[in-house]
């Protein structure tokens, strides 16, 4: 099915579900109120699932922003003569993104458990300045009174949503019009990069993406959703709750998207279903008294441990284990682990051509001739450890350049700072004439630089197809781009890329397969696809033969040798027949510095490279 039928059946049955729940729901002893409350939750998880199960950001913050965006709105309603709720919500909404700009800046400069203790302290900030120094806007303790229930206000007439059931058409419209604009985010470039990010952050970088300000553009979308819900709490309540700012609203937002299934987006929303009914049952009908929360707690830890992925997870496990087997591919016509794709016959010209088209993809370089990467003096310090020293090299347009040199040579640091992946303690590095010493890893990808790496940096929760489709985007979209809400398969010259490059690498037939389902031989292709999809004037290779069973070798070696043609590489790798075969000129490294330069032949047959490699087994020898 088409990926634009596939899309509109999900809002068509969003849709359907917003229709029926009123029909349904309260014959499950749900009540009217509780219902329009999980639909606020619900449209405020989606920008936090955006955020965390998505960009892979964990935030205890967002009651800043949801009790920032409520407050102004309540605040336009109840203390001055603004009467559309509607465009108060909207102010609220703005104003909430303006903040979470703001603190974006901030806590955008750590990762990890630091980003998410930073949110924390942001949280319990915002709680001091609702209750103190502006507890004359907000009203301290006792929160703004008097918020109107929504309306419409159209010119010539009114509506107002007074009732529950009113309300609730109110809040499912903009649940929906909240969940039709986070499909579209997800489906769109931005979406798939934000996923990049949750997996391989410093791998999307080195794909030419600017991670931070992806991050800071989901963090500002996340906040305004969290502010847009804050809004309507206040006119679902009639009166703007103190506590909207308090940390346990922030920590609500969280079990309740780790109970529906984190990176589902409909996961906060069935998150919400679950915890407010239990809560409501535990209270009113069991009449537990203080111990409600207690019960939910172990409720809340039984799920997460036996649902990891969350309900949405497990309906979606459920339904794929349902499915006829005749969807997936028998063993039988599933391509060789071990071997790359091969055309049919009557393909192989087609195959031919497009292995062509994607070996000559490049991009533009300032000079055809002469060298197109110098380096003068390149050393890097690490404490008192010299990783490399005083090193001078240079390599030609349309070379392929091999580095050897025993372990701890000082190889691949030499290629970190090449990429710019670390900055060197001195000297400079200069590529196609422009000086790109301490320029960062992304803006030299967007120049034509790029390398592949020893250890495979792939993207494994993605498919194939995802995978390459990062990479080319780097190159077909610069390093940031806010096309929020432009499909995938709109990005002009993205496919055909992706395919030609699939191709290159004998991986057509595995475009749709997931990465954590390669072989080994597969990964390694891939994790050179990653680069070369790129487009890179300038390619660098980190042990691609690494790992590798003599026969994969072997077609590595045939397949990096179609990929040269016409190219400039430079590669690494301690298999020294294959780098041989396929290199026209060798630079050996040893003890961080420059030790020799020549052809194969020359490398091969020079004394002090025997001594280099050799020198200590000789040694032992004559010891003994």
């Amino acid at each position: 099915m088409p990926t634009r039928q596939r899309a509109l059946i999900v809002e068509a049955l969003t849709l359907l579900a917003l229709i029926v729940a009123p029909f349904v729901l309260p014959q499950l002893g749900f009540t009217p109120t509780t219902i329009n409350r999980i639909l606020i939750w619900g449209l405020v998880g989606i920008g936090f699932d955006l955020l965390f199960g998505f960009t892979g950001l964990l935030s205890f913050g967002q009651a800043a922003f949801f009790g920032t965006g409520g407050m102004f709105a309540a605040y336009l309603l109840t203390q001055t003569s603004f009467d559309n709720t509607i465009a108060a919500t909207l102010a609220g909404t703005i104003v909430a993104g303006v903040v979470g700009y703001l603190i974006g800046l901030l806590a955008l400069r750590r990762t990890g458990i630091y980003f998410a203790m930073i949110t924390v302290a942001i949280a319990e900030v915002f709680f001091f300045l609702e209750f103190n120094p502006l507890s004359a806007y907000t009203g301290g303790e006792n929160g703004l009174p008097g918020v109107p229930p929504p309306n419409l206000k159209l010119g010539f007439t009114s509506f107002t949503f007074d009732s529950n059931w009113a309300m609730y058409g109110f809040f499912a419209f903009w649940y929906f019009v909240g969940i039709v604009i986070a499909l579209r985010i997800v489906r769109s470039p931005v979406g798939l990069l934000l996923r990049a990010i949750r997996d391989n952050p410093l791998r999307a970088q080195a794909l030419g993406h600017d991670v931070h300000h992806y991050k800071h553009t989901v963090f500002v979308v996340a906040a305004m959703y969290a502010g847009f819900g804050g809004s309507l709490l206040g006119m679902l309540q009639g009166f703007m709750p103190p506590d909207a700012f308090m940390f346990h609203t922030s920590g609500e937002i969280v079990m309740q998207t780790a109970i529906g299934g984190a990176g589902w987006l409909f996961g906060p929303l069935l998150g919400a279903t679950v915890w407010l009914f239990l809560s409501d049952f535990f209270q009113t009908t069991l009449n537990l008294g203080a111990t409600w929360k207690l019960v939910l707690g172990i409720v809340f830890v039984l799920l997460v441990v036996f649902l990891r992925h969350g309900l949405v997870g497990a309906i979606v496990a459920l339904y794929r284990l349902a499915r006829p087997r005749s969807h997936s591919a028998s063993p039988s016509t599933r391509p060789s682990a071990d071997a790359p794709a091969t055309a049919p016959n009557g393909a192989k010209a087609e195959a031919e051509a497009t292995a062509a088209a994607a070996r000559a993809r490049r991009k533009p370089t300032r000079s055809s001739t002469g060298p197109i990467l110098q380096v003068q003096g390149l050393s890097k310090r690490y404490g008192g450890l010299m990783a490399n020293s005083d090193i001078d090299f240079s390599v030609n347009h349309g070379e392929i350049r091999g580095i050897i040199g025993p372990n701890g040579a000082g190889k691949s640091t030499f290629f970190k700072m090449l990429t710019c992946e670390v900055k060197p303690s001195s000297g400079k590095i200069i590529f196609d004439g422009r000086d790109i010493t301490g320029m960062r890893v992304a803006d030299a990808c967007q120049l034509g630089l790029t390398k592949s790496y020893q250890i495979n940096q792939l993207f494994d929760r993605l498919t194939v197809r995802q995978n390459l489709a990062i990479a080319a985007l780097g190159e077909l979209r610069g390093k940031f781009r806010l096309d929020l809400l432009k499909s995938l398969p709109k990005v002009r010259g993205l496919d055909s890329q992706v395919e030609d490059t699939a191709a290159l690498v004998h991986l057509s037939s595995r475009l749709d397969t997931p990465v954590s389902e390669l072989a080994y031989g597969e990964k390694r292709r891939l994790e050179i696809g990653l680069a070369l999809a790129t487009s890179p004037s300038l390619l660098l290779l980190d042990e691609p033969l690494a790992g590798m069973s003599p026969q994969e070798r072997v077609e590595t070696v045939a397949l990096l040798k179609s990929i040269a043609a016409g190219r400039t590489m430079i590669v690494i790798d301690h298999d020294m027949d294959a780098l041989f075969e396929l290199v026209g000129k060798v630079t050996v490294l040893q003890e961080g510095r420059l030790l020799v330069e020549g052809t194969p032949e020359e490398i091969r047959n020079n004394p002090e490279v025997q001594e280099a490699y050799l020198g200590g087994i000789h040694d032992e020898a004559e010891v003994q």
